[in-house]
């Protein structure tokens, strides 16, 4: 299937590992031009030149997403490099499956910055040039955590929440300029193997308390949770980002869209 993509300008944020990567190799697949912004700036390099290595064009971009200031930079550096942007991808998120008591309220504002806050920037910073094109498609990775809510995950379900209504407002408002907005909710997503190793979620202590951190928890996890009887991959996602954010979703605005295997069905 020709999703139409060749030629266009996506940004990914957190486009360096895991769903992010996938998302940013998957438009470089379908002929995409692909900015991937991260502060990981090695790892952005290497998903870069993944993409070179396919035929597409790609540039990595180091911001630090939480300041509205790196959103505009990112925005122009893509403008010099590809001359238009298409597509946006607010992608970048963090947890760390925390009780609610037992977050340090100095710890919410990073929940706020990564989960919620850097969406609002880069769409603020990428709309005056969709508007002036009158197209355009931003895609926002939530969670069924924002949707149903989860257990540890209190100011990140928050968060996601707030990404899952901010998708449908500004889709309401852009819908006139041909700007279409829509938001995928992943389900419990594994990183592929060669993103396992010592830098990984995987591999941080705090992980360890949760289903995911051993091979028994995460199958227990997909048989007893997941319909589909798997966890997710990063594929399953970007998949789905993919064709949202192309023609062929042309009249498709205003979705939240869970990719879960089931785990939720509302």
């Amino acid at each position: 299937m020709d999703l139409g993509l060749a030629g266009k300008t996506a940004i990914v944020t957190g486009g360096a590992s895991n769903i992010g990567r996938a998302i940013a190799i998957t438009f470089g697949e379908e002929g995409a031009n692909v900015a991937i912004v991260d502060i990981d700036e090695e790892g952005a390099n290497k998903v870069a030149q993944t993409i070179r290595e396919k035929g597409a064009k790609a540039k990595a971009i180091r911001a630090d997403v939480t300041k509205y200031s790196e959103a505009e930079r990112v925005v122009k550096e893509t403008l010099d490099e590809f001359g238009s942007i298409d597509i946006l991808v607010n992608n970048v998120g963090w947890d760390d499956f925390t009780p609610f008591m037992e977050i340090p309220v100095e710890k919410y504002e990073k929940y706020l910055d990564l989960n919620l806050r850097h969406v609002f920037y880069f769409t603020r910073a990428v709309l005056p040039h969709m508007i002036e094109k009158q197209r355009g498609a931003i895609v926002n990775i939530g969670s069924d955590a924002g949707r149903i809510g989860e257990f540890r995950e209190s100011i990140y379900a928050a968060c996601k929440g707030g990404v899952i209504a901010f998708t449908k407002v500004i889709a309401r408002e852009m819908g006139r300029y041909n700007i279409r907005v829509n938001c995928v909710c992943p389900g419990a997503t594994i990183p592929s193997e060669e993103e396992m190793g010592k830098e990984s979620m995987f591999a941080q202590e705090w992980f360890k308390k949760f289903p995911l951190a051993t091979e028994e928890g995460r199958e227990r996890l997909a048989k007893t949770a997941y319909p589909l009887r798997r966890l997710g991959r990063a594929q399953d996602i970007a998949n789905m980002v993919v064709f949202l954010a192309s023609d062929r979703a042309g009249w498709v605005t205003g979705q939240t869209i869970s990719v879960s295997g089931g785990y939720t069905m509302i």
